[in-house]
């Protein structure tokens, strides 16, 4: 079972940051050529699922590793907390909408997983009904994946508490980081231990996707990790252009 005090969330020793950022930079000049590829075959897709604490650092993943992608074969979209009408609905029905298609890149900035994550912290979803979301949510990535040719990366930002509050203090501090305050993530951090916790049984009960825990507390290393993964998947799904 993955437990995420047992891991690093900083790079291991005798990484080079400017190297690093780097073979990154040459990493990102690639990922444009097989979006490419993928858009033009028009035959897969691939969902790549955002996962963290508060100031993980997933807005900075979305802006700097697939701005080089072209606008047309890439979708970005963030849940937030589930208006009155998704409410109205199953759990997943907000989230199919936004399902990838055919030749398209798709991110989700935070994800069905919210409805097994911070339900569960806050008591709003006892035990029994997050097993059973969970259940659900491995036929819906299995459905995904067997009937659409979706392929599913699923990234956990491994960030520390001490740079959760850093990043929370840059926020107060740096006038172009303030609009990203929000008291209510401070509310949040003191759920730490309760998150970690959560988390770690995703980990364990939706695992047929399985996850990467990425280490977080350095934007150059998590994104050339991200990097290198995504375009590592793309190159093994054999794309081609149409004859």
């Amino acid at each position: 079972m993955i437990k995420l005090n047992e891991i690093s969330t900083r790079a291991p020793k005798g990484w080079d940051k400017e190297t690093t950022k780097a073979k990154t930079a040459e990493v990102l000049e690639e990922l444009d050529d097989y979006q490419n590829l993928l858009y033009a075959g028009g035959k897969e897709s691939m969902l790549i699922i955002l996962q963290g604490m508060d100031a993980s650092g997933k807005d900075g993943v979305i802006k700097n590793v697939f701005s080089y992608i072209n606008p047309q074969g890439i979708s970005v979209k963030s849940f937030k907390a589930p208006s009155t009408d998704e409410l109205s609905h199953d759990f997943l029905w907000r989230i199919h909408q936004h399902a990838p298609s055919k030749g398209m890149i798709q991110l989700f900035n935070r994800s069905h997983y919210e409805d097994v994550l911070i339900t569960r912290v806050h008591k709003w979803c006892d035990d029994e009904t997050a097993y059973k979301r969970m259940e659900a949510i491995n036929h819906f990535e299995e459905l995904l994946q067997e009937h659409n040719d979706t392929t599913i990366l699923k990234f956990y930002l491994h960030i520390s508490r001490e740079e959760q509050q850093q990043r929370f203090d840059e926020r107060l501090k740096n006038p172009m980081k303030r609009w990203k305050h929000n008291p209510k993530d401070h509310e949040e951090a003191k759920l730490w231990d309760d998150y970690q916790k959560a988390y770690e049984d995703c980990f364990e009960r939706c695992n047929k996707v399985p996850w990467e825990i990425v280490p977080a507390d350095q934007n150059w290393y998590k994104e050339h990790l991200i990097a290198t993964r995504v375009i590592e998947t793309l190159k093994g799904m054999k794309l081609k252009y149409p004859e």
